[in-house]
Parts: structure tokens; sequence; C-alpha cells
């Protein structure tokens, strides 16, 4: 008997697009696959309506972003006790805001970037200087609960009232203290430590476009050259955030590694899985292909996760 499989895609955040494309990624590799029969369905109103009519054995989450991977649609598919796969509600809901998951870190004893939080709806006119006594420039500023270095700015002195207006759609936002330094991304796999990869952006940080844009050329660079120790080190603060946020199946630890020492900047539950994707391509290089990899995170779906 063929499993029956949603692959949730699409959604309204940010990240739509990179989630068509997971999706899609996701839905090829399974037409190859005997043991499957799978379909694309966007997490819409008629998504229950879905569910009821297809009666899926598990859900693939291929969702990213807002209302995909910060809790909302796991509490949906958690309501329809049908195994899905990836983190579950609370984990998602945790991993997704960067002050919560930060403040577990640092309680934890994971160097992350140092922060204050800026609110819009109040009188932020010592704002250069509060920044200049706790921070220094150059800083990062961020929302707090969007993926893939969306609207993410890295800002001087000189421009961060001009960047600072450019999210004023969220009422609150993460002022980060900047870490230059090596771009590595580690990956876990339950409670496997699959390995890490390195990034080297032509464009001034790995943001949006040096992601998911193959003009942006950005250097993947694997495996990386850590020594032993370092890259053990490397593994374990991984797999120690994934167990801390309560993560299930698939992670990637984003961090920044500035004199001799590894800064978790955040855990993603969601990772792409797209061409360009990293944990693929960790996988592929530790001996794990595409199919094998999907394969896994099916097997590994779960309800009450």
């Amino acid at each position: 008997m063929k499993k029956k499989v949603i692959i949730l895609g699409g959604g309204i955040s940010k990240e739509r697009l990179i989630s068509l494309e997971t999706a899609k990624s996701v839905f090829k590799e399974l037409k190859k696959n005997k043991n499957y029969q799978s379909v694309i369905v966007e997490p819409n109103s008629n998504f229950l309506k879905k569910i009821k009519s297809f009666k899926p054995d598990i859900i693939f989450n291929a969702l990213h972003g807002q209302f995909g991977e910060d809790g909302y649609i796991q509490t949906i598919i958690e309501s329809q006790k049908i195994s899905y796969t990836h983190s579950g509600v609370l984990a998602s809901a945790i991993a997704m805001d960067k002050e919560i998951s930060k403040k577990i870190f640092l309680k934890n004893r994971i160097l992350t970037p140092k922060y204050i939080k800026y609110n819009y709806n109040k009188k932020n006119k010592n704002i250069i200087s509060l920044i200049q006594k706790k921070l220094k420039f150059p800083v990062v500023i961020k929302p707090i609960n969007e993926g893939s270095s969306v609207n993410v700015y890295i800002c001087t002195r000189k421009n961060l009232i001009k960047n600072l207006k450019k999210l004023s759609i969220y009422n609150e936002i993460l002022i980060e203290e900047f870490i230059p330094g090596r771009e590595i991304q580690a990956a876990i796999m339950g409670s496997k430590k699959l390995g890490a990869i390195e990034l080297k952006p032509k464009r001034k940080f790995y943001d949006y476009k040096a992601k998911y844009s193959v003009k942006a050329q950005t250097k993947h660079i694997i495996p990386v050259d850590l020594g032993k120790s370092k890259m053990k080190e490397l593994m374990n603060t991984s797999l120690k955030a994934h167990k801390l946020i309560g993560c299930k199946g698939i992670t990637r630890s984003d961090f920044k590694f500035y004199k001799n020492k590894f800064y978790l900047l955040e855990i993603n539950t969601q990772p792409g899985m797209t061409k360009l994707s990293l944990v693929p391509e960790i996988a592929n290089f530790h001996g794990i292909n595409f199919g094998n990899l999907i394969e896994w995170i099916l097997k590994n779906a779960s309800k009450n996760r």
C-alpha cells in the first residue's frame, strides 16, 4: 500500500516562493518513489477539505516563515491527528521567535550576539547613544519572527534611522551587535550530528539573494576547514540548541565564527529543500542522497510533536 503524503507548500509569508520550490523538489523526488502517492496543497481555506478528501498518512510541511514555521500550521495539523514532519507547535514557535530563542541560548551558555529590542510604539530618541553604549556600530537590525534573512540590514550610525524606517511594518525588532567572521551552518538529523557547510557570499552578508539566487554566486565550502576539536564544538552546540528548543526531525543552525568562537545566530526548524539548499548538500556530502533524506524525514513524522 502506497503511503499518501500531502506536501504543504506556498503559504502567505514572505518566503512563499522558496516554500513552493521546496514543495516541488519534494514532490518530484516522491514521484520516483513507488512507496508514496503525493500531492502539493496550499494552506488556504480549502486545506482541511483537502485533508478529508485525500486522507493523507503524513503531511510533509514544506512551508517557510510566518504561519508555516511558527507553530500556527502545526496546531491545525495536530488538531487533525495526522502525522507530520519537522518540529512541533512549541519548538516551532520558540525557534521562530529570535528573542525567546536567544534568551534560551544565553541561559544555557551558548554564545549569541548581544542585542536590544526596539519598539516602534515607544519614543526612542536616544537609540544611537544606547547602541553605542550597549552594542557599538555596526549593528544588524532584523524582525523578531521572519526567516531567510528577510528584512535584515547591516547598519552604520549614518544609515541606521533610514533602515529602521524600512522595518516600521513590525511593532518590534531586534538590534543586534554585528559579528564579523566566517558564516558556518550546521545540520542536525534527529539526534545525529549530520555535518556543516561554510558560505562565502559575494554580497555584504548571507542575505535572501545570497541564499536563493544562483547569480549571487555564494561559494559553498564543504568540508569546512576547522580543526577536529572546533568541528566537534560546532556540532555539539548545534545538537544542544536543537534539544534545548525541543526540535524534531531536521534543523539547521546558523553560526558566525569569529576570533575562535562560535556565535549562534538562529536555529531553523524547516530548512529549505531546493537545489541551492544547504541541508541536502550537507547530507549528500555525508552519503545521504536527496531521495533518502526525504524518506528519512517522512519516516520521522509523527503526531503530538
